[in-house]
């Protein structure tokens, strides 16, 4: 069995943008007719861009590979070119590639992924969202009173952890101070959405590495009287040494991972005892075996794994296969209850139900792009990347 073909989709995401502009997805079909979907995580650069550079990959290793030798193509696309280094741009094209062969190698053996990847530990794997602006509450990123009621409305629905990011705008001069606006507004937020969810919802504090070391760990001296189960990437991503002075000096688990990409970059957190949670996104970090290594040095290192989703439906399903066999697995990321759109763009959609999801026994990811959807919503060539931040100091 051959790779014959690779064909990308540039899927505009419509209003409300849940889960980001837009989805990369790559459709990789052999020579027998098996066609096998992945998902690349990359906001980079323009996603007609990275489909180009799919086709470039795809064109010079990738065509004629066998999909079943998915370590030794992973090696060599990582190797082209001759950096070998993590390089979020490369490696998010290889996941999503990678992420294709696992399909194609499942569909071929009539079996989940998950089966593949050492069996499910997990039948119901426990999700959270977060809280995106919805039912009438525009605000809930800056509002007390509407952070509390949307948190309220979803845990009313089912989920036992939500996540919010309240701590102000992050920037492209990241990592400064928190304002003590920043400080009394999170503080706030927070404090509304405990008392609104009371013990039956966890909170998950983000902050998308805004903060200096000594920045984050005064925001986190004030948030831990609300108890949240994780502070999400208090510094920027590429200074674990930075991240480990914040976690030695708070009560609250530090998480990040989103940003980070191969197995190199996750076992620098293991070495600085940077984060007790690892949040791994498959189309950026290098795909599913990537995900499964990652997962085991965290294992070894006494943290637990929660996968990162800001992107669509055949990610989202990448995510569910790796978790259901994890040990150290503590939750997955969702896009609320997973409809909507992501579950349009899919024949049938992920099983969702009261916070859980059910990993698919379908083989493969366990689910299939409804082509014909992709296709009726393509992202124009001069639209914007799939996330910004502010381009000039905060103030």
């Amino acid at each position: 069995m051959r790779i014959a073909d690779c064909t990308t989709f540039v899927i505009g995401n419509p209003p409300p943008h849940f889960g980001g502009r837009y989805f990369i997805v790559v459709k990789l079909t052999t020579d027998t007719g098996i066609v096998g979907y992945g998902e690349i995580y990359v906001a980079t650069f323009g996603p007609h861009t990275l489909a180009t550079m799919v086709a470039d990959i795809a064109d010079r290793l990738v065509i004629d590979a066998d999909p079943n030798r998915i370590e030794l193509l992973w090696r060599r696309m990582y190797s082209s070119g001759y950096s070998l280094r993590p390089d979020p741009t490369l490696v998010g094209i290889m996941s999503g590639v990678e992420m294709a062969c696992w399909d194609i190698v499942g569909k071929d053996a009539g079996k989940p992924i998950a089966d593949l990847l050492g069996g499910r530990v997990h039948d119901h794997i426990r999700t959270y969202t977060y809280l995106y602006p919805a039912d009438g509450r525009p605000d809930v990123y800056t509002d007390a009173t509407q952070a509390a009621e949307q948190a309220a409305f979803e845990v009313g629905r089912g989920f036992t952890a939500v996540k919010f990011d309240p701590a102000g705008p992050y920037t492209a001069f990241d990592g400064h101070q928190p304002s003590l606006d920043d400080i009394e507004r999170s503080v706030a937020i927070t404090s509304a959405i405990r008392e609104a969810v009371g013990s039956k919802a966890d909170l998950l504090f983000g902050t998308h590495g805004q903060f200096t070391a000594a920045g984050a760990i005064r925001l986190a001296h004030r948030l831990e009287p609300f108890d949240p189960l994780w502070f999400e990437e208090p510094t920027q991503p590429d200074q674990p040494e930075e991240m480990a002075r914040v976690a030695r000096q708070t009560s609250i688990p530090i998480a990040t991972g989103e940003r980070l990409t191969t197995i190199t970059e996750f076992a620098a957190l293991a070495r600085h005892q940077a984060a007790a949670i690892w949040q791994p996104n498959l189309g950026r970090c290098g795909g599913l075996l990537a995900g499964k290594k990652i997962a085991a040095i965290a294992e070894a290192a006494g943290c637990q794994i929660a996968p990162h989703l800001y992107s669509g439906p055949i990610l989202g399903a990448a995510n569910i296969q790796l978790a259901a066999t994890l040990p150290n697995l503590l939750m997955i990321e969702g896009i609320q209850d997973w409809s909507g759109f992501h579950a349009d763009l899919l024949i049938t959609p992920v099983q969702w139900d009261d916070g859980y999801v059910i990993p698919s026994r379908e083989p493969g990811l366990g689910v299939e792009l409804n082509e014909e959807v992709a296709l009726a919503h393509p992202y124009p060539a001069d639209g914007d990347l799939h996330l910004s931040m502010a381009d000039t100091p905060v103030r």
